[in-house]
């Protein structure tokens, strides 16, 4: 029986939905799941009373409301401390590569958005500075998870897909949609990993049988 609700948007696009969402299925929250159709450029009005700051992800349980992925991200692992890491000083750096995701890559986030009906077609025009900077960032901080941490695994940090994997997902769906494909052997193998795993097919088929019209012309628009 459904104790709350998770409440996120269209599939095919929304980032930040896929990370709350897989941090709620890897808790194993019983909650259901609301996908509210997304307007495009923040404008979704069914949302703007729906969730305190008119966003997804949006998590109601057990008498809590958590919005922010990164909030989910630490409510989850009260349930479920394994999407952490144990040891306290690799827990530190997946929280903060985990941060630095939440926060930062603007360029990635603006010139490849997520688009699962795109699959390996890269931009015809080059990529910005900006962009470039941004993935050899992504592809260094994945190496180094890998390198350091991931040796029990195929995951960044091992053989449990956690809150740190959860947050670079949607960026796994980028690379993969656009073609970005100048990463290290340890990025690449990530990638694979992250997009077999049986959450993500089972997120990619849900986007697959979302309706044609929740579609935004603006990421279909994208050459």
């Amino acid at each position: 029986m459904a104790d709350g609700r998770l409440v996120i948007g269209t599939q095919r696009y929304s980032s930040w939905s896929l990370r709350g969402w897989l941090m709620v299925k890897l808790a194993d929250l019983p909650v259901s799941v609301d996908v509210i159709p997304l307007e495009g450029g923040g404008q979704t009005r069914a949302l703007k009373t729906l969730s305190p700051n008119g966003c997804v992800p949006y998590l109601e349980h057990d008498g809590a409301v958590v919005w922010d992925s990164l909030s989910i991200a630490e409510y989850c692992a009260e349930f479920a401390p394994g999407l952490w890491p144990a040891d306290r000083r690799v827990r530190a750096i997946a929280r903060s590569v985990s941060a630095e995701m939440h926060s930062g890559f603007r360029g990635v986030r603006s010139t490849l958005p997520m688009n699962l009906g795109r699959d390996n077609r890269p931009l015809a025009k080059p990529l910005e500075a900006d962009v470039l900077q941004d993935i050899e960032r992504i592809d260094a901080l994945w190496t180094n998870a890998r390198t350091l941490y991931g040796q029990g695994g195929p995951f960044l940090f091992g053989a449990q897909f956690g809150n740190a994997d959860a947050m670079f997902a949607p960026v796994v769906c980028r690379f993969l949609s656009y073609g970005v494909s100048d990463l290290s052997d340890d990025s690449l193998a990530y990638m694979q990993a992250v997009r077999n795993h049986p959450l993500m097919q089972e997120w990619y088929d849900a986007a697959a049988r979302e309706p044609e019209a929740w579609h935004l012309e603006r990421y279909e628009s994208i050459a």
